[in-house]
């Protein structure tokens, strides 16, 4: 038995314990045998797995130890759901095991469903429920999105899309231009208002729910760049849009968090830099990231993302002249790049 086969049978027994008191408790009546179905997975370690039966369902995560820590999870879950954000609701926790059962938030994501019709509702709740988050006054325990963090996000990018997946070494020239270009965007970044930020804030993360949205992934949750979550909203792995509509989006949010006192700058052009900025941070990232699932984790669907990410890339070096060094690079590398 392979050892995913053996923690399915596991998270099976496991559940089977957990369900005639849930169920009474719920008013089910007695549960019918355990019979799960996957529900989604993602980049890294964790699987989701669904039970359903007679009109109801749940929510199974399977996180293995030593590669996923459940902990951080419970922790924010708790901490969300106590402001009124849209989380799933913890219905039991083997911590040490890695296995959570949770509330079904529901089958739709905000990716599923979104389109250019309705992108302007659901964008405006998912801004509502951003801003609310936002507003949480941050624990000092919370990890922060500091320079050591940054700038290890930022080397993803050399060393595993341009050193192992294009199998090349920057030279001179090219290492002053990214070693310039880190400088920029770090310190753009913590020169931010810092408040709660989730770090994945997108459409697949969101579910089309009753509250809505309702709101997942969260468990790397860090204090950051008030810019962080609101750019990744528009600008993620699966869907592009518009730059004037996303310019709407972002002046939305900005009039916003400036009437309920976040604190975002003053003039909206000096947002939309910092925006840029920390977008192109979390893209370099993002491209890193991607080329590392593929080698080292063996999921190369990943790569046919990132030309998405260099098209975002594209667009803010073309009007940041004081990115005209990371312009430079990307020119330099191999045609790939700008596929």
């Amino acid at each position: 038995m392979s050892y995913e086969d053996q923690r399915l049978q596991d998270l099976n027994t496991w559940l089977s314990q957990q369900l005639p008191a849930l169920c009474a408790a719920r008013g089910w009546g007695n549960p019918p045998p355990v019979e799960l179905q996957p529900a989604s997975s993602d980049a890294s370690f964790r699987r989701y797995f669904r039970w359903a039966a007679a009109g109801h369902s749940l929510i199974l995560m399977d996180a293995p130890p030593p590669q996923e820590n459940c902990r951080p999870f419970v922790r924010i879950a708790e901490l969300l759901g106590r402001i009124g954000v849209h989380v799933p609701e913890i219905l039991a926790a083997d911590l040490e095991r890695g296995f959570l059962l949770l509330d079904d938030l529901g089958r739709q994501t905000y990716l599923d469903v979104i389109d250019e019709h309705n992108a302007d509702q659901l964008f405006a709740a998912a801004i509502d429920a951003l801003l609310t988050f936002q507003q949480l006054a941050l624990d000092p325990s919370m990890p922060a999105y500091d320079e050591a963090l940054l700038d290890r996000e930022l080397q993803l990018f050399p060393a595993w899309y341009v050193q192992r997946h294009l199998d090349i070494t920057f030279d001179k020239q090219q290492q002053a231009w990214w070693d310039d270009s880190c400088r920029l965007l770090i310190d753009s970044a913590l020169a931010q208002p810092q408040v709660f930020v989730h770090r994945d804030y997108m459409p697949r993360n969101l579910m089309l729910s009753t509250p809505n949205p309702g709101v997942l992934d969260f468990q790397d949750a860090v204090r950051g760049p008030i810019t962080y979550d609101i750019t990744s909203l528009f600008k993620d792995a699966f869907l592009s849009w518009p730059e004037e509509r996303v310019l709407g989006w972002q002046r939305n949010y900005w009039q916003k968090a400036q009437e309920i006192g976040i604190p975002v700058p003053a003039d909206f052009d000096e947002f939309r830099r910092a925006s840029d900025l920390m977008g192109v941070q979390r893209h370099l990232k993002v491209i890193g990231i991607f080329a590392r699932i593929c080698h080292r984790d063996g999921k190369p669907r990943y790569l046919g993302d990132v030309p998405r990410f260099f098209a975002y890339l594209r667009t803010v070096l073309a009007r940041r002249p004081e990115l005209a060094g990371l312009a430079a690079l990307l020119d330099s590398l191999p045609q790939e790049v700008r596929s």
